[in-house]
């Protein structure tokens, strides 16, 4: 048992941590089991492996993941930029690596091979980013004459052509969203906001034009062509309120990514709307939440940084189940906890830990500690 007046960082840590959004995490990722468990057998027999091969490496990554959430969680405000700085640089220099090293994988390089394990380095530098360029756009607040978000928009613009050359449309979206509503709150000028509005329709159909994956996804999205959107789509008429049951649904056995990106087409054929609903609320109520915790940060450092690390997570899951149900174009982007990937688990539970830890400070306030006089009158 521990005190209130203990000091010491576990206690600290017990007392003011948001055991909410940790457990709802938590229980996101045990879903993620389940459905790995029900959604990867007929994809790993498909390329001649072994039946429970997906869900072994899943729960392998699944140990440090959660590991390393707790870990970030118990990290101080300083510590926590000093990280994202450092892994920044890393992880874009590893993005620059993909392109040379990488293997061309469905038109795309994004991938480094490491020791037998696959590596997204883009997925690492995703949160990290968001956390320097709050930084950077707080500097910038606090100090007019501090070129921050002139740093911060030269950050992502750095980042925009490295994803761009791999090519990485989806993920490239995500970061200039983060990067603009960040930047938005930080006080942008108006006139500079209306610009950016206009570039947004201009950069859409530009990338239809110059990259020939995007152009065929979205054909096939107006035509109706795409052969995993239409599969995906039935599913959710199959599986109606209560689904066909655990194992029973066909989609899995026809959707080449179902364990992956089209996991929830999975969760709604097999344990139907209801289920999917649920899974909804969780991840509503950890998005609501966390940007409710912004209205309590006591500097523009963390109302920035959490808010910016909230829309990753917020736009990642809704990108991921619009594509599943054929509302917008298919974007190759993992559902959060869920779907299968090392890299996607990881840096969702470095996402998550980096709120808890700029959130934790405000959850209770210690009792004050027993003076001398205290001490000697008990």
């Amino acid at each position: 048992m521990l005190r209130r007046t203990d000091r010491s960082k576990l206690a600290q840590w017990v007392w003011t941590v948001d055991y909410v959004t940790l457990s709802l995490s938590l229980l996101l990722i045990g879903v993620g089991m389940i459905m790995v468990m029900a959604a990867s057998p007929p994809v790993a027999e498909r390329i001649n492996l072994s039946e429970y091969h997906f869900i072994i490496r899943q729960a392998i990554f699944a140990a440090p993941a959660v590991l390393v959430m707790l870990v970030i969680s118990m990290l101080s405000a300083r510590a926590i930029r000093a990280i994202s700085i450092i892994g920044l640089i890393i992880f874009g220099c590893l993005m620059a690596a993909t392109l040379i090293f990488s293997p061309e994988v469905k038109g795309a390089t994004r991938w480094l091979s490491i020791g037998g394990f696959r590596l997204q380095p883009s997925e690492f530098a995703k949160p990290f980013f968001a956390v320097v360029c709050a930084w950077l756009l707080g500097l910038w607040r606090e100090s007019e004459t501090f070129p921050g978000w002139a740093w911060a928009s030269a950050i992502a613009g750095s980042l925009v052509i490295l994803l761009l050359l791999q090519p990485d449309v989806g993920m490239t979206a995500l970061l200039l969203a983060t990067w603009g509503f960040q930047i938005f709150l930080a006080g942008l000028p108006m006139a500079l906001v209306i610009v950016g509005v206009i570039l947004v329709p201009i950069a859409m159909i530009s990338a239809y034009f110059l990259i020939d994956h995007v152009q065929i996804r979205v054909d096939h999205f107006f035509n109706g062509t795409s052969m995993q959107v239409q599969r995906s789509y039935q599913s959710f008429a199959e599986g109606g309120f209560n689904g066909v049951g655990p194992g029973n649904g066909a989609v899995k056995h026809n959707l080449p990514d179902a364990h992956a990106d089209f996991i929830f087409s999975v969760m709604a054929e097999e344990y139907g709307l209801i289920t999917c609903l649920f899974v909804i609320l969780i991840y509503l109520a950890i998005v609501l939440r966390n940007f409710a915790k912004c209205y309590g940060a006591q500097d523009m450092f963390s109302i920035l940084a959490i808010s910016g690390l909230t829309v990753q997570f917020s736009l990642q899951t809704f990108i991921n189940m619009a594509s599943s149900m054929s509302l917008i174009p298919t974007k190759g982007m993992t559902l959060p906890f869920i779907s299968y990937g090392g890299s996607s688990l990881i840096t969702i539970c470095i996402t998550i830990g980096l709120i808890v830890a700029l959130t934790r400070s405000q959850s209770i306030s210690f009792a004050p500690l027993p003076t001398h006089a205290d001490r000697r009158a008990s």
